[in-house]
């Protein structure tokens, strides 16, 4: 039996007119073309959905990048906005995010460089995963 399991495209159509109800207001055009985009996916707007097992090329895919990591250890931070300042990111993007990603490296390169700590110059890849909280 082939059930349909929903996709974030399926939840975006579904609820698409009530989201930009609420926050059109505050969306950047970028994140009404991302939400676009996203409602689109997989559907005649952008060429149609092709379904094929592909869990070979995954397979290789993933131990293709596994091969590409450096044998060092890792660590995973995260830094957190305040909720009181939500609103304000998302109303001043460009501003609030470079203070968060500024802050961010200097407390990393500060704290790694002190010597009773680590003692060290590191480097990281930083990446904004939002989360919008409507409650």
């Amino acid at each position: 039996m082939n059930v349909h399991r929903p996709e974030l495209a399926d939840v975006v159509r579904t609820h698409q007119e009530d989201l930009l109800a609420r926050w059109n207001s505050v969306l950047s055009r970028e994140q009404r073309k991302a939400l676009r985009d996203i409602a689109n996916c997989r559907s005649a707007a952008l060429g149609g959905r092709v379904q094929q097992c592909q869990a070979t090329a995954r397979a290789r895919w993933l131990a293709q990048r596994e091969a590409e990591l450096l044998p060092v250890p890792y660590f995973h931070v995260v830094f957190t906005l305040p909720a009181s300042i939500g609103r304000l990111a998302l109303q001043n993007q460009k501003q609030i995010y470079a203070i968060l990603f500024r802050t961010a490296a200097n407390t990393l390169l500060e704290t790694a460089a002190e010597p009773r700590l680590l003692g060290a110059s590191i480097g990281f890849l930083a990446v904004l995963h939002s989360l919008v909280r409507t409650t």
